[in-house]
């Protein structure tokens, strides 16, 4: 059967299209990776080897460029997030939570800053951070189920504790290392649940 030559270049014209709009959302991760914490149309365009007018015939404006990249990569991002056993000493999962949390805050970091950086003028980003911190919520009680029968600025406190903005403040405000940012959260945390009732030994 003889291919129809006309359907042959609408698919070839559909290919690169989508190999295009995917340069593109790979482009925006590679600079912000880079530390191009908050890129132009024009910087992503550059870096995918695309035209400007290329990246505008994907997307209408960066609001549609964010929810195509958090589209594209939250799975990834969230599941570098380890959930935990909910059995054990509690010292023992304080330590084991904290490896997971700052293997994940460390290969993410510039992304978490380019998404902080644009919060006040992205819905979108509002929106999906929202998402991931109820997310990362989840993630924390089910290393420490306990702390559902206890008031919730129990909750919140230890929430804080664990967040990306203090391991930022640690890392790269105080500049201290990873061991050591580790070991005073460490103490931090079992502090804070053995004043709130929590033993922790």
């Amino acid at each position: 059967m003889t291919e129809n030559p006309q359907l042959a270049v609408i698919d070839g014209r559909r290919q690169r299209s989508v190999r295009s709009r995917e340069a593109l959302i790979k482009a925006s991760l590679e600079l912000i990776d880079q530390g191009l914490l908050v890129p132009t149309a024009k910087q992503i365009a550059d870096k995918a080897g695309v035209g400007l007018r290329s990246f505008f015939r994907h997307f209408d404006d960066m609001e549609t460029l964010f929810a195509a990249v958090d589209a594209h990569a939250r799975d990834t991002f969230m599941s570098l997030f380890t959930f935990g056993e909910s059995d054990g000493p509690i010292a023992q999962r304080i330590k084991a939570f904290l490896d997971s949390q700052a293997e994940a805050y460390e290969h993410l970091n510039n992304v978490i800053l380019s998404t902080q950086a644009q919060l006040w003028r992205s819905p979108t980003l509002r929106q999906s951070y929202a998402r991931d911190q109820k997310k990362l919520r989840t993630l924390m009680l089910s290393w420490f189920p306990e702390l559902e029968a206890h008031p919730r600025a129990v909750i919140e406190g230890l929430d804080s504790l664990a967040s990306f903005d203090m391991w930022h403040r640690l890392r790269h405000h105080q500049k201290l290392g990873v061991r050591e940012s580790k070991d005073i959260l460490a103490a931090m945390i079992s502090g804070f649940l053995t004043q709130n009732g929590i033993k922790t030994t």
